[in-house]
């Protein structure tokens, strides 16, 4: 008697979501879910405290994510949606060679510096050993546009002469990558260790340019 009145809750609170407007529901549950997952972690965020959160309950969370790891997922999956659907709003097949691997270097590294939620929900997969990304065919989907759209622009740069041959694109990812993620992943460590001058708003400008002109230097012919 007691699992039939939570379903017939859970679905009377799921028919008040759609009035509230479903989408609107779902975008501000992962919303507030993936604040609580980067900062607690899987193991640590409360499916309670994101239902207080939202205005919603756990009955209607678990209706449309299915569980907690399923919820975790659709987090990250969202965080990867993000910064893909940023990558190719930047039109970078209208630029010459240079100038759109500029602007690619750039975005990243803005990117990770506003989205620090992005960088430590990263950080917990790694924890988990990538487990939830392999789950996921839709994060697997969404990232190969990444080394796609990295592989076109150094091809039309090899094709212009003004990139050198021999380079893997996916290592020219990971340099990427790399530089514009420890900016934000170990920037508590850094800072308490040696000050926080870089993370003024004049040292990440330089920071920025610094990563275009490194990644620019490694790719020229």
């Amino acid at each position: 008697m007691g699992e039939m009145a939570d379903l017939a809750s859970g679905a009377d609170e799921a028919g008040g979501a759609r009035k509230r407007n479903p989408e609107a529901v779902r975008a501000d549950i992962l919303a507030v879910a993936m604040a609580e997952f980067a900062l607690n972690g899987l193991s640590g965020a409360r499916i309670d405290e994101i239902a207080a959160k939202t205005r919603t309950s756990k009955r209607m969370i678990y209706y449309y994510f299915g569980d907690k790891d399923g919820l975790y997922e659709r987090v990250l999956e969202e965080a990867y949606r993000e910064v893909r659907a940023g990558e190719n709003e930047l039109a970078l097949d209208h630029l010459e060679p240079v100038a759109a691997l500029s602007r690619l270097v750039g975005f990243t590294f803005d990117h990770h510096s506003r989205n620090p939620d992005f960088i430590r929900l990263v950080m917990i997969e790694n924890i988990h050993h990538g487990e939830y990304l392999e789950r996921s065919s839709a994060i697997r989907d969404l990232n190969v546009t990444a080394i796609a759209n990295l592989k076109s622009i150094y091809e039309r740069g090899l094709a212009h002469g003004v990139f050198r041959a021999g380079l893997d694109p996916l290592e020219l990812h990971w340099q990427i990558s790399a530089l514009s993620f420890f900016n934000v992943s170990n920037r508590a460590t850094f800072s308490r260790l040696f000050g926080d001058r870089l993370w003024s708003d004049d040292g990440q400008r330089k920071l920025k340019a610094d990563c275009i002109d490194m990644v620019l230097r490694f790719v020229l012919a």
